[in-house]
């Protein structure tokens, strides 16, 4: 039968990060039939394991995965939306995206069957920072720069004030802490430009660099403990 560390037991059920579980169990609040859990024992679905008294039960695996979504892929679940993003992975148990990328946009989009993670991602009282590279019609200058950064009336509402950065001619990188409604489309056109392109490089400490276009994997161990780390997991 296979064993795993006690400490992933509690990453792969989606509770805490490896860290915080090595402190629950030097607290003494976890145990294994019964007994005291020591740090490093190995656990397998025969164990019957405990935190404060409360049993947690051997559930599926929770699994974190990136992917670098090209143009034309639909971030939806919907089975008979052509090019939809879970058609697109083909991964072999349910998972589904966090957030969204609009079709005409690309670049990097979780998925997961996490459910209790995605509202602690997404909340935008929590301030997870998602980063762009934004081409436009015509020459950025200084006025447009400032005004992104510091918010655009857009749905009658203002935006939060955020950075930006000049890249080149045409372009400039943002970086947002709230996902409104094509929100960058939307603030760019209030100031009378247009998005020829949109790529998102980064969802928190989560990065595109080393991913393909179209290519997807799982989150390394050190992406998932910070990730959990940084919804309080």
């Amino acid at each position: 039968m296979v064993s795993i560390r006690i400490n992933k037991f509690f990453t792969e059920q989606g509770i805490c990060s490896r860290r915080e579980a090595d402190r629950l169990i030097e607290s003494g609040a976890v145990t294994i039939n019964g007994r005291v859990a020591k740090l490093g024992e190995r656990v397998s679905r025969s164990d019957v394991i405990a935190r404060d008294g409360q049993v947690i039960p051997w559930g599926k695996a929770a699994v974190y995965i990136k992917y670098h979504k090209p143009v034309g892929v639909v971030t939806t679940s919907e089975p008979h939306v052509p090019r939809n993003i879970i058609a697109e992975l083909s991964y072999p148990e349910r998972i589904f995206p966090i957030g969204r990328l609009d079709k005409d946009s690309s670049g990097l989009i979780l998925l997961t069957n996490d459910g209790d993670i995605v509202n602690q991602i997404l909340r935008t009282e929590f301030g997870h920072e998602r980063e762009y590279v934004v081409e436009v019609d015509r020459p950025v200058n200084r006025q447009f720069l400032a005004q992104m950064a510091g918010g655009v009336e857009i749905l009658g509402r203002m935006t939060k004030p955020c950075t930006v950065l000049p890249m080149g001619h045409r372009r400039f990188r943002i970086i947002l802490t709230e996902g409104r409604n094509r929100q960058i489309r939307r603030m760019c056109s209030a100031l009378g430009y247009r998005v020829k392109s949109l790529h998102r490089v980064r969802i928190m400490h989560i990065t595109i660099d080393g991913l393909a276009v179209g290519e997807w994997r799982e989150l390394t161990r050190l992406e998932r403990e910070r990730l959990l780390q940084a919804v309080g997991r």
